[in-house]
């Protein structure tokens, strides 16, 4: 039997419909629907959303952002607000000269505060990429660098 058992598995559903050319409303359910538009930027598309490199870059921002606060969380370390992440993407030809993502480099920069708790802090650094799905997922196929820092410096 292998490791990857109905029991073990997610599914998630999202809707794209088109509205013009490249222009689609997107509709993800979960509990409740959520939506949002995405298209390509002129002259392809008319920049009414962001494009799917972008949505991409979020996703994997946001992941291991939240992955971290949730060890912060967990390991008894007072979260302030005021974390900001910041994701760039490079995009490159490849061999067969078409576009594509060669590179994602993420840099989240915390509160001050949380450096109070040196130990603790250390633990999660060296754990939070691990329990990001989307970004372990990118990895097997973009490279991904990630920085943690505050006005201390971090990570």
């Amino acid at each position: 039997m292998s490791g990857n058992s109905k029991k073990e598995q997610k599914q998630s559903k999202v809707k794209l419909e088109q509205l013009s050319k490249y222009t689609f409303e997107v509709t993800v359910d979960n509990p409740s629907s959520w939506k949002t538009i995405i298209d390509e930027a002129p002259p392809l598309g008319e920049g009414k959303g962001p494009e799917a490199s972008k949505i991409l870059a979020a996703s994997v921002g946001y992941c291991l952002t939240a992955s971290l606060l949730f060890c912060l969380q967990k390991s008894r370390i007072e979260i302030p607000e005021g974390t900001t992440t910041e994701v760039r993407t490079t995009v490159a030809r490849n061999k067969k000269g078409r576009w594509r993502i060669s590179e994602i480099s993420v840099k989240i920069n915390l509160p001050e505060s949380v450096n109070r708790e040196p130990k603790r802090l250390a633990r999660c650094l060296d754990l939070f990429e691990d329990f990001c799905v989307v970004t372990a997922s990118v990895r097997q196929g973009i490279p991904v660098s990630v920085e943690v820092s505050n006005s201390d410096g971090i990570k």
